[in-house]
């Protein structure tokens, strides 16, 4: 090699054309398959936020106490039928149970 002239490597090269993107951008949507859309502006912030809040559980109010209790199985199938968020289901009914019941 001599004096200015410098010969890109392959991915130089690349590199090079990916700071100057073409003027209809990188990705032409057909208008067919759902699955190859580009995403909205909405869609990727609500998937940015999503990221940001992590996976796993919620985290709890830490009011509540685990206790090991004894239910008739038609009770318990009856709130668990319902679907997810039984136990919470459950706990309100005991509350609201109280109200009218009050203990000691």
């Amino acid at each position: 090699m001599t004096g200015s002239a410098k010969k890109l490597t392959e991915r130089e090269q690349i590199l090079k054309a990916m700071k100057t993107p073409p003027a209809e951008g990188y990705f032409v949507w057909d208008g067919k398959d759902e699955d190859d859309r580009p995403a909205t502006e909405e869609e990727l912030h609500a998937g940015i936020e999503a990221a940001r809040r992590g996976r796993g559980r919620p985290a709890g109010s830490g009011i509540k106490e685990q206790v090991a209790i004894r239910i008739d199985r038609d009770v318990l199938a009856a709130f668990r039928s319902g679907g997810a968020g039984w136990q919470t289901r459950m706990n309100d009914a005991l509350r609201d149970w109280l109200k009218d019941h009050p203990v000691a």
